[in-house]
Protein backbone atom coordinates (compact mmCIF):
# COMPACT_ATOMS: atom_id res chain seq x y z
CA UNK A 1 0.00 0.00 0.00
CA UNK A 2 1.37 3.45 -0.88
CA UNK A 3 1.91 6.11 1.71
CA UNK A 4 0.50 8.98 -0.38
CA UNK A 5 -2.76 10.88 -0.41
CA UNK A 6 -5.40 9.70 -2.84
CA UNK A 7 -5.82 11.66 -6.05
CA UNK A 8 -9.56 12.27 -5.74
CA UNK A 9 -10.95 15.71 -4.90
CA UNK A 10 -11.55 14.58 -1.33
CA UNK A 11 -8.73 14.77 1.13
CA UNK A 12 -8.26 11.21 2.29
CA UNK A 13 -5.55 9.09 3.83
CA UNK A 14 -4.44 5.63 2.78
CA UNK A 15 -5.62 2.74 4.95
CA UNK A 16 -2.20 2.60 6.59
CA UNK A 17 -2.28 6.34 7.38
CA UNK A 18 -5.83 6.09 8.77
CA UNK A 19 -4.83 3.26 11.09
CA UNK A 20 -1.75 5.20 12.19
CA UNK A 21 -3.61 8.44 13.02
CA UNK A 22 -6.43 6.58 14.80
CA UNK A 23 -3.94 4.68 16.97
CA UNK A 24 -2.00 7.87 17.77
CA UNK A 25 -5.20 9.76 18.69
CA UNK A 26 -6.41 6.84 20.83
CA UNK A 27 -3.10 6.75 22.74
CA UNK A 28 -3.18 10.51 23.33
CA UNK A 29 -6.86 10.32 24.39
CA UNK A 30 -6.09 7.62 26.97
CA UNK A 31 -3.03 9.47 28.34
CA UNK A 32 -4.94 12.73 28.83
CA UNK A 33 -8.31 11.73 30.31
CA UNK A 34 -8.47 15.00 32.29
CA UNK A 35 -9.16 16.80 28.98
CA UNK A 36 -12.30 14.79 28.26
CA UNK A 37 -13.67 13.22 31.43
CA UNK A 38 -16.72 11.05 30.88
CA UNK A 39 -16.09 10.52 27.15
CA UNK A 40 -15.45 7.08 25.66
CA UNK A 41 -12.85 6.49 22.93
CA UNK A 42 -15.06 3.91 21.15
CA UNK A 43 -17.64 6.63 20.44
CA UNK A 44 -14.98 9.02 19.16
CA UNK A 45 -13.50 6.35 16.92
CA UNK A 46 -16.91 5.47 15.47
CA UNK A 47 -17.31 9.12 14.39
CA UNK A 48 -13.78 9.16 12.96
CA UNK A 49 -14.28 5.91 11.06
CA UNK A 50 -17.35 7.40 9.40
CA UNK A 51 -15.53 10.54 8.17
CA UNK A 52 -12.24 10.04 6.27
CA UNK A 53 -11.95 13.75 5.49
CA UNK A 54 -11.91 14.58 9.22
CA UNK A 55 -9.22 11.93 9.69
CA UNK A 56 -7.20 13.78 7.07
CA UNK A 57 -7.69 17.10 8.90
CA UNK A 58 -6.53 15.55 12.17
CA UNK A 59 -3.55 14.04 10.37
CA UNK A 60 -2.64 17.52 9.10
CA UNK A 61 -2.97 18.91 12.62
CA UNK A 62 -0.60 16.17 13.78
CA UNK A 63 1.83 16.56 10.87
CA UNK A 64 2.27 20.27 11.65
CA UNK A 65 2.92 19.63 15.35
CA UNK A 66 -0.48 20.35 16.87
CA UNK A 67 -0.95 17.14 18.86
CA UNK A 68 -4.77 17.19 18.48
CA UNK A 69 -6.88 15.74 21.27
CA UNK A 70 -10.56 15.63 22.21
CA UNK A 71 -11.44 18.48 24.57
CA UNK A 72 -15.22 18.19 24.58
CA UNK A 73 -18.45 16.90 23.12
CA UNK A 74 -21.29 18.99 21.69
CA UNK A 75 -24.43 16.99 22.57
CA UNK A 76 -26.72 19.19 20.50
CA UNK A 77 -24.71 18.61 17.31
CA UNK A 78 -23.43 15.14 18.28
CA UNK A 79 -19.83 16.21 17.56
CA UNK A 80 -16.55 15.58 19.33
CA UNK A 81 -14.32 18.65 19.51
CA UNK A 82 -10.57 18.40 18.91
CA UNK A 83 -8.12 21.21 19.69
CA UNK A 84 -4.39 21.42 19.14
CA UNK A 85 -2.96 20.49 22.54
CA UNK A 86 0.78 20.84 21.89
CA UNK A 87 2.58 22.58 24.75
CA UNK A 88 3.71 25.38 22.42
CA UNK A 89 2.20 26.81 19.25
CA UNK A 90 2.53 24.09 16.57
CA UNK A 91 6.03 24.22 15.02
CA UNK A 92 4.83 23.53 11.49
CA UNK A 93 2.51 26.56 11.59
CA UNK A 94 4.78 29.33 12.83
CA UNK A 95 6.21 32.35 11.00
CA UNK A 96 2.91 33.08 9.25
CA UNK A 97 0.98 36.32 9.05
CA UNK A 98 -2.74 36.37 9.83
CA UNK A 99 -4.56 36.08 6.47
CA UNK A 100 -4.27 36.28 2.66
CA UNK A 101 -4.92 40.04 2.57
CA UNK A 102 -2.08 40.61 5.04
CA UNK A 103 0.23 38.30 3.08
CA UNK A 104 -0.46 40.12 -0.19
CA UNK A 105 0.01 43.53 1.42
CA UNK A 106 3.65 42.79 2.33
CA UNK A 107 6.09 44.24 -0.18
CA UNK A 108 9.25 42.61 1.24
CA UNK A 109 10.12 39.54 3.26
CA UNK A 110 6.78 37.80 2.81
CA UNK A 111 6.14 34.72 4.94
CA UNK A 112 5.40 31.52 3.08
CA UNK A 113 1.76 31.41 4.14
CA UNK A 114 -0.95 32.86 6.34
CA UNK A 115 -2.66 31.32 9.34
CA UNK A 116 -6.15 31.57 7.85
CA UNK A 117 -5.07 30.01 4.53
CA UNK A 118 -3.23 27.18 6.26
CA UNK A 119 -6.23 26.45 8.48
CA UNK A 120 -8.57 26.38 5.46
CA UNK A 121 -6.21 24.06 3.56
CA UNK A 122 -6.10 21.74 6.57
CA UNK A 123 -9.89 21.74 6.99
CA UNK A 124 -9.74 23.23 10.49
CA UNK A 125 -10.82 26.46 12.19
CA UNK A 126 -8.50 28.83 14.03
CA UNK A 127 -9.37 29.01 17.73
CA UNK A 128 -11.32 32.03 18.87
CA UNK A 129 -10.19 33.94 21.96
CA UNK A 130 -12.93 32.18 23.95
CA UNK A 131 -11.81 28.74 22.72
CA UNK A 132 -8.19 29.62 23.48
CA UNK A 133 -9.17 30.47 27.06
CA UNK A 134 -11.08 27.14 27.31
CA UNK A 135 -7.93 25.31 26.19
CA UNK A 136 -5.87 27.10 28.85
CA UNK A 137 -8.18 25.67 31.54
CA UNK A 138 -6.91 22.20 30.53
CA UNK A 139 -3.22 22.98 31.03
CA UNK A 140 -0.49 25.55 30.50
CA UNK A 141 -0.04 26.22 26.79
CA UNK A 142 2.08 28.76 24.89
CA UNK A 143 4.40 29.52 27.79
CA UNK A 144 7.18 30.47 25.33
CA UNK A 145 5.25 31.00 22.09
CA UNK A 146 2.04 32.74 21.02
CA UNK A 147 -0.87 31.83 18.75
CA UNK A 148 -2.98 33.89 16.36
CA UNK A 149 -6.69 33.67 17.24
CA UNK A 150 -9.76 34.48 15.15
CA UNK A 151 -9.84 38.25 14.93
CA UNK A 152 -13.09 40.23 15.15
CA UNK A 153 -14.00 41.95 11.86
CA UNK A 154 -13.84 45.45 13.34
CA UNK A 155 -10.18 44.94 14.32
CA UNK A 156 -9.27 43.21 11.07
CA UNK A 157 -10.83 46.01 8.95
CA UNK A 158 -8.39 48.42 10.60
CA UNK A 159 -5.38 46.26 9.69
CA UNK A 160 -4.92 44.48 13.00
CA UNK A 161 -5.14 40.93 14.25
CA UNK A 162 -5.04 39.41 17.73
CA UNK A 163 -2.99 36.66 19.31
CA UNK A 164 -2.73 35.07 22.74
CA UNK A 165 -0.20 33.45 25.02
CA UNK A 166 0.22 32.46 28.65
CA UNK A 167 2.68 34.24 30.92
CA UNK A 168 2.74 34.77 34.70
CA UNK A 169 -0.06 32.19 35.07
CA UNK A 170 -2.35 34.48 33.04
CA UNK A 171 -3.72 34.35 29.49
CA UNK A 172 -2.91 37.54 27.62
CA UNK A 173 -4.54 38.86 24.45
CA UNK A 174 -2.48 41.18 22.29
CA UNK A 175 -2.71 42.94 18.95
CA UNK A 176 -0.35 43.29 16.02
CA UNK A 177 -0.52 44.26 12.39
CA UNK A 178 -2.10 41.34 10.55
CA UNK A 179 0.91 41.28 8.21
CA UNK A 180 3.41 40.67 11.02
CA UNK A 181 4.95 37.28 11.60
CA UNK A 182 7.37 35.84 14.11
CA UNK A 183 9.26 32.58 14.55
CA UNK A 184 7.54 32.02 17.90
CA UNK A 185 3.97 32.73 16.70
CA UNK A 186 1.76 30.21 15.00
CA UNK A 187 -1.88 29.26 15.41
CA UNK A 188 -3.98 26.60 17.06
CA UNK A 189 -6.97 25.00 15.44
CA UNK A 190 -10.12 23.07 16.17
CA UNK A 191 -11.93 20.35 14.31
CA UNK A 192 -15.34 18.86 14.98
CA UNK A 193 -16.08 15.23 14.17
Amino acid sequence: MTNRYTTSNKKELSLEQREEIIELLKTRFEKNMQRHEGLEWANVQAKLDADPEKQWGLSEMERTGGEPDVIGYDREKDEYIFYDCSAESPKGRRSVCYDREALESRKKHKPENSAMDMAADMGIEILTEEQYRELQKLGNFDMKTSSWVKTPDNIRKLGGAIFCDRRYDTVFVYHNGADSYYAARGFRGSLRV
